[in-house]
């Protein structure tokens, strides 16, 4: 399998599909395609005809969007446990994950993800502060059913899809409770989260969209 990606530093939906293929390790190779760079755009028309990053090619069959993504590599791999194996709570798993994927606009345009900077204080608003909230209050609700350390005990897509938004909590210094802010430093000093944040680091494009505070 091939996953089409954009920069590591800024593409959280990217993130949202590398995680559970690190993570379980399933075997992939990786190519990059810097984003809003020149000809980035008919680079990743070349693999999805919605000209977005992520895509995952395996054989003859192409994916775009990491939910999309994310539903194929559990059905692809029942035996790594993408999503909980009891019902009730897949069924809540692939809600909080659809809320997450149709959701928090006023977070995600305040504080894009950045995994390099800090920026203490900034992006906060009533809107966002509201978006932060019910975040916190999935995955606490989530954490006290489960027992941890991930939102349905052992890792799920629904811990990748928030992955970004821990990221997005730290980058902007977001004071949490001990449980939410234990749940984001296990996602943040995860094996695939180092490599990640590593190569996150290492990268020099800059996209000004995503740079509302340098």
């Amino acid at each position: 399998m091939r996953l089409i990606i954009g920069n590591k530093n800024y593409s959280s939906w990217s993130l949202r599909a590398w995680l559970p293929l690190k993570q379980c390790r399933i075997a992939f190779e990786e190519e990059r395609i810097a984003l809003f760079e020149p000809g980035y755009k008919q680079r990743i028309l070349n693999y999805s005809p919605a000209g977005k990053a992520p895509v995952l090619i395996d054989g003859s069959t192409t994916v775009w969007e990491s939910l999309a993504i994310g539903e194929y590599l559990a059905e692809k791999f029942p035996d790594v446990g993408l999503w909980p194996g009891a019902v009730d709570m897949r069924a809540r798993a692939r809600s909080v994950s659809a809320e997450m994927h149709a959701g928090f606009a006023s977070l995600r345009a305040a504080m894009p993800m950045n995994i390099r900077s800090s920026y203490p204080g900034k992006g906060r608003s009533p809107e966002v502060d509201a978006d932060i909230e019910r975040v916190v209050a999935i995955w606490v609700e989530c954490l006290q059913r489960s027992g941890g350390p991930f939102l349905f005990g052992a890792f799920t897509l629904a811990d990748a899809m928030y992955a970004p938004v821990a990221a997005r909590l730290i980058t902007y210094a977001v004071p949490l409770d001990t449980q939410a802010q234990a749940y984001v430093d296990h996602l943040w000093n995860l094996p695939p989260m180092l490599e990640w944040r590593s190569a996150a680091v290492a990268e020099t494009e800059y996209i000004a969209e995503d740079e509302p505070y340098r």
